[in-house]
């Protein structure tokens, strides 16, 4: 797949997931704007995309301040001459709350109220301020694309997993909304999911030390660039499930689903898109 006209900014590209779509975007020929707060690991996705077709330039952001989100988007646009595809990948996950959350959940009533109130912060309100300042630049291009990377609809209810799965949920409902008041623009929302519990620092190495039981984040990337390309011009409104995901076949069960809980979706299955970020 040739994205050499393509430009994206993702966030949280720092490491995990995030770093493994950029790194795909990039080896595809697309220019990448590679955002994260962590430096260290920007410097690590920036050299590992040496040799590839495409760019990968890093810079810091925090997602939670709005300034530094409208300047992020800004800088793209004036780097790459516009701004064809956003990624909110950055997150918080559920070990931020508590290292061994899968051997010891965390009850709601034990949360850290800062805590909780950050992971809504970054998981959350990140993913809107960026949507909120690229989606003008893309609607007036009458072409953009806006990926979401949220969760099982599992995940996002089940007990000892706040506020993790609030802010996903919020995330997939947004996802859902957004699509439909951009409808007929040329601009669409997806939302992209592992399909499994991932091999990212989201699953602490002591809880999970056979890592060939997790999904490779690699598996994000034919989903990504399928959701890059004009293929999916028209495609809106849909959760792909990456491990599932069939390049020759992008909009088939059970690699995609509508998005949004599968009792409210037509045509959607039950349980579709088990994993987590």
């Amino acid at each position: 797949m040739d994205l050499s006209e393509k430009t994206c900014l993702i966030t949280g590209a720092g490491t995990g997931l995030a770093r493994a779509m950029a790194l795909g975007l990039a080896e595809a020929g697309a220019s990448v704007l590679a955002a994260d707060i962590d430096t260290a690991g920007l410097a690590e996705t920036e050299a590992k995309a040496k040799g590839v077709a495409g760019r990968v330039i890093a810079h810091q952001l925090d997602v939670r301040d709005q300034g530094q989100g409208e300047a992020a988007v800004a800088h793209a646009i004036a780097t790459f001459g516009h701004l064809d595809m956003l990624v909110n990948c950055a997150g918080l996950g559920p070990v931020y709350m508590k290292r061994n959350f899968i051997e010891e959940p965390l009850r709601f009533w034990d949360a850290d109220p800062e805590r909780w109130w950050n992971m809504i912060a970054v998981n959350l309100r990140g993913p809107f301020l960026l949507a909120r300042a690229a989606a003008p630049h893309m609607i007036e291009r009458k072409w953009g694309r806006i990926v979401n990377i949220t969760t099982s609809f599992s995940t996002m209810i089940r007990g000892g997993n706040m506020p993790y799965g609030q802010t996903k949920s919020g995330l997939e409902a947004g996802s859902a909304s957004w699509a439909d008041d951009l409808r007929d623009s040329g601009v669409t929302v997806n939302v992209v999911i592992p399909g499994g519990a991932a091999d990212t620092g989201m699953i602490p190495l002591e809880s999970m030390p056979d890592r060939s039981k997790l999904v490779a984040p690699q598996a994000m990337v034919g989903p990504i660039r399928y959701l890059a390309s004009d293929q999916s011009n028209g495609v809106t409104g849909k959760r792909f499930v990456a491990q599932f995901f069939d390049p020759q076949h992008p909009l088939d069960a059970p690699g995609c689903a509508p998005v949004a809980w599968p009792d409210l979706a037509s045509g959607a299955s039950k349980g579709l898109g088990e994993g987590t970020r």
